[in-house]
């Protein structure tokens, strides 16, 4: 129970943040970078050209510098400041200049990439900010707890780095300028879509922590006024998490029918007597999940058995549309098939190769090996006193790396052989094991 207790209590003391904290400071550094002048405007100028070069050349390591430098990340945790201690005008201005930040970066992105001669053709960096996942939401919101403790600590660390690296906030805003650029929605919405649940989960981390840590709270002239602010502040405040939990709540769920979807095809990649050749899953209001299937059709009966299989993996009836044959109904999905096909015969052609080199191989060893008891009985018979031998394979190397192949030959016999007798025997070994190899002989006496 002592022990218990002591835990407890040590558990406690680690993770106590009183004495640690300057959360009046911290309101006042966060105030102070809210507003889009001064060398914040250079900043971000900076910030978008460095994260649209770095997408525009599939630049890992310039995108991270562009999300070092870029103050857009300042607002928001103003806006979730203001939310936190009722400040309605530090969330005005906060979001104001968030708002004149993000149009700017557009802009100047759009323009880049209008102006920009390169065009990638596996635009890798820009399509990652398209779509994003339920790892994105946790992401922002744990970063933006820590970007709260780090500004509210006494002592400060690099915390604020690591933040802005994993809360990407600009290279989203510059691929949706890029979407905007070549006219693509589906960048444009995806990118946008990104930079939102960060900025969302950024502020609401921020709101609560403030509430957590007792940020000092403003104070009102009158109960009236307080009580239409903090009517204002929570209907805010609601408008903020309502939609992100349910965002949060509509990934997760999206998140799951695709890993399910994948799941399912990878495992039943061959069904009777067809075969998935590719699949489309699309989520959204109407999620589905099409598979191009080829071979033989299937009977009524392996259809409701497959339907059935894809509801064990929580896949319904309704979301799954099954193309059978597709590969007539295109010259697109006939090529594509016939490359399967294609693929699959040289991959087997290189099997076949494959294998017929290695029996090559084993014929050549079976060719090589010595007819041990063969070779034994024509010793013994040629010379009587042999009671056994003893051949082996071996390699000799000299000292300047000259190596010898060649066979060891120990002969037992009692009498021991002549010096006549053992240059006769070693030069029949040598004959009868194929005349290209070296002999080797050594006589054993009177070992039976």
């Amino acid at each position: 129970m002592k022990a218990f207790e002591w835990i407890k209590q040590y558990l406690r003391d680690t993770a106590n943040l009183s004495g640690q904290l300057d959360v009046d400071k911290a309101a006042e550094n966060i105030r102070g970078n809210i507003f889009f002048r001064g060398p914040n405007v250079w900043i971000l100028a900076f910030s978008i050209i460095i994260a649209s070069v770095g997408l525009n050349v599939n630049s890992t390591a310039v995108i991270i510098g562009a999300m070092l430098i870029s103050p857009v990340m300042g607002p928001i945790i103003g806006m979730g400041l203001g939310l936190g201690v009722n400040d309605t005008r530090l969330l005005g201005d906060s979001f104001r200049n968030l708002l004149i930040m993000v149009v700017i970066s557009l802009i100047a992105s759009s323009l880049f990439f209008l102006l920009s001669p390169l065009n990638l053709a596996n635009p890798t960096e820009l399509a990652a900010r398209t779509s994003p996942s339920i790892y994105d939401v946790l992401i922002a919101l744990f970063g933006g707890f820590a970007g709260i403790l780090e500004q509210a600590r006494k002592d400060k660390g690099t915390v604020m780095s690591g933040v802005a690296i994993a809360t990407a906030l600009m290279p989203p805003l510059c691929t949706a300028g890029f979407g905007l650029a070549k006219w693509n929605m589906h960048y444009f919405f995806g990118a946008m879509y990104l930079f939102t649940i960060n900025a969302i989960f950024i502020m609401f981390a921020t709101y609560v922590a403030c509430k957590y840590l007792h940020f000092h709270q403003k104070s009102f002239s009158d109960a009236k006024t307080a009580s239409r602010t903090r009517s204002v502040i929570t209907l805010v405040v609601l408008l903020v998490t309502v939609p992100s939990i349910w965002s949060a709540f509509i990934m997760i769920r999206n998140n799951n029918f695709s890993t399910n979807a994948q799941h399912f095809v990878s495992e039943n990649r061959m069904y009777a007597r067809s075969y998935i050749y590719d699949y489309k899953i699309e989520n959204g209001r109407n999620r589905t999940v099409t598979l191009f299937l080829t071979g033989d059709a299937m009977n009524d009966q392996e259809k409701l058995d497959f339907v059935e299989l894809a509801g064990k993996y929580g896949i319904k009836a309704n979301e799954l549309k099954i193309k059978e044959n597709a590969l007539a109904a295109d010259d697109q999905s006939k090529q594509l098939v016939e490359g399967i096909y294609e693929r699959m015969d040289r991959q087997m052609a290189e099997k076949e190769n494959e294998i017929l080199g290695l029996q090559a191989t084993l014929d050549s060893l079976n060719g090589s090996r010595i007819p041990y008891e063969q070779i034994t009985a024509e010793t013994i018979a040629q010379y009587p006193s042999v009671s056994k031998l003893h051949l082996s394979r071996g390699a000799t190397v000299s000292a300047d790396s000259t190596r010898t192949d060649g066979i060891l030959a120990i002969v037992y016999c009692n009498p021991e052989l002549s010096a006549e007798n053992k240059l006769r025997l070693e030069t029949w070994l040598r004959v009868r094991l194929g005349g290209d190899v070296a002999v080797k002989l050594l006589t054993i006496n009177n070992l039976q």
